[in-house]
Parts: structure tokens; sequence; C-alpha cells
């Protein structure tokens, strides 16, 4: 399992447990981190049994159940429920995975394991900071640029333009791939990592945007870009089953092709 940013001078200590009911027919036991800043204490391991009989098949019904019936403290996110909006991404089973689409049976024999993303601050228990994260995503310039005067409507770009979006426009920013990749374990300060590099080829490559040079210049460093080592972490845990290593590389070779 992926180590986790723990508080300094903290290790995670054995937590509370909490039996499931009376008559319970069908157990399973939710072990998951819980760490708050504001109780002076070492993080801790609580152990939840849930009635798998009353409860939804996906990972986040267990979280909500356990929220809503057994513990109300529980902290975590959690927004479209649908794989869409990357609020509940967290580690569970050892994968980086999003909770509303990772389902009960999916998550092997025994107890089901659920920290916070790696590698990240956390501000409690699920809950990482990204605060970091989305300040190198602001970087890159997220939007259109251009130089020539806006068209009356809209512009215009051919099926096959268009189609060179796929595979990078379903990005959902969950950070599953940048929390997975020990590259970005080791350089998080500079290197953008793999979820904030797909989304500056997606620009990059978009034929409406008139700045591909600029882009280009902006991700010429050593830290930036280059400390991707294809490691296929982030291809191997994206929920959305996207490639953000081959973008990586879509971008080298455009860095290549510009000096010949």
């Amino acid at each position: 399992m992926a180590e986790f940013s723990l508080p300094k001078n903290s290790r995670i200590q054995p937590g509370k447990h909490f039996p499931a009911p009376g008559g319970a027919k069908d157990v399973r036991q939710f072990r998951i981190y819980r760490w708050s800043p504001d109780d002076g204490q070492n993080p801790r391991i609580d152990t939840y049994e849930v009635d798998l009989a009353t409860c939804g098949p996906m990972v986040l019904d267990a979280l909500i159940k356990i929220k809503n019936e057994i513990d109300p403290t529980l902290t975590f996110r959690r927004s479209c429920r649908e794989g869409i909006c990357g609020s509940c991404a967290m580690n569970i089973d050892g994968t980086n995975t999003l909770a509303c689409t990772k389902a009960i049976d999916e998550c092997g024999k025994g107890d089901v394991k659920i920290y916070p993303l790696p590698h990240m601050p956390v501000v409690k228990d699920l809950v990482p900071d990204l605060t970091h994260f989305y300040a190198q995503y602001a970087s890159i310039k997220p939007w259109l640029r251009t130089q020539s005067a806006a068209p009356p409507k809209e512009r215009l770009q051919s099926k096959e333009d268009r189609a060179r979006l796929d595979g990078l426009y379903e990005c959902i920013l969950c950070a599953c791939c940048t929390t997975s990749c020990p590259s970005y374990w080791w350089n998080g300060e500079r290197y953008l990592g793999p979820a904030i590099l797909l989304q500056a080829y997606r620009w990059i490559v978009d034929s409406r945007d008139e700045d591909t040079g600029a882009r280009l210049d902006d991700l010429e460093d050593p830290f930036k870009l280059y400390r991707c080592h294809t490691i296929m972490n982030c291809a191997r845990t994206c929920p959305k089953g996207l490639n953000p290593a081959k973008a990586i590389a879509e971008i080298k070779k455009l860095m290549v092709e510009r000096r010949t």
C-alpha cells in the first residue's frame, strides 16, 4: 500500500470498533483512516461493521451509511455519485479510485481498508488538501488562448480535430493518478504530475487554441515535464480509463519536433 502523509512525529494507532447491530445478516468490516488536526492526537484506524443487506453496493454507499447511522464524525467528500465530479477519490483496498464507482464486492476478501489519497496533506479523515494540485492546474491556463478576432458564434473544428481530444477531455481532476505517481511524491512542488500534464496536452492539441508555442515554452523545464519516468501507475489507477503517460509522451515528442 502507498505511503501516506502523516502529521509530523506521529504514527497510526488502533482506533475504535463499531460492531454491527444484532441480527445483521451480511456483515463486512471497513477499516477507515481517522485524523483531525483539531484533536491533538495521532491518526488512528477505526473499524466499522456494516450490514450489507441494508447497504447499497458501492463503497460510497457504505461510507454514507456509516456517517448517517453509526458515526456522524466521519468526514469525506462526495457529490455526484456518478463518477463525474471526482470528489470521492480516496485509496480503497490499496488502490486510488472513486468510492462511488468502486463496488464493495470488488474489494477482495477480508476488511475493506480506506485511506485518503496518498502523499497529500490531510484536512481531516479522508479529505486531502488539494490546494497545491489546483494551483498547478491553474498554472497551465486551462482555457482557449487566442489572438484572432472572435467569430460571430463559435470557433469551429472538424470531426477529426475534435476526435483528437478523446481520452483527454474526460479527465475529472480527481487526482487519483497524480497521487499514485512516485515521481510526484518526490518532486511534487515542481513536477506538474500526470493529471495536470494530461490537461495541458488537451489544450495543446485543441485545434481552436492559438497559443501552442507559449504552452510548450511554459512546460520546457527539467521538473515540470521531464520528471515523468513512465512508471505507468497513472494509467493503472485512473478511474476513467485514461492514459496520462501517453499524453506526457506526446508532449515530449512535440518538444523534440520543434527543435528539429
